[in-house]
């Protein structure tokens, strides 16, 4: 998760970030083992999540999965998510770090 300035007051007393706090600028999830697309974990991590911090205003979520071997980057425009996928040797675009030189071969071989 990439934070903003006004999440660090009083770091040492809190480790969540708050409704009543602004949204985090980036939030990076590496999706559960799953079975199928019906699984919880599925569910969970494409669905359930991708709703909440869609509500919540987050401008830029990442869905790595290691088992698809995919990392999904969700960008917030005008109030709805918009998805593109990378996988291998792609270079991934990111709006928050537009300077990042990462793949998706990359992200999903990190340890």
């Amino acid at each position: 998760m990439v934070i903003r300035e006004e999440h660090l007051i009083e770091p040492e007393k809190r480790c969540t970030i708050t409704l009543n706090m602004p949204p985090p600028r980036l939030v990076v999830e590496v999706v559960s083992p799953y079975r199928h697309q019906k699984d919880e974990n599925y569910k969970r991590d494409y669905i359930e999540k991708r709703q909440q911090y869609e509500q919540r205003g987050i401008p830029e979520y990442w869905i790595v999965d290691p088992q698809a071997q995919l990392v999904t980057v969700l960008l917030l425009i005008n109030g709805r998510y918009q998805a593109t996928e990378f996988t291998g040797n792609q270079r991934i675009v990111s709006l928050i770090f537009p300077e990042l030189e990462l793949t998706a071969k990359q992200v999903l071989e990190a340890r």
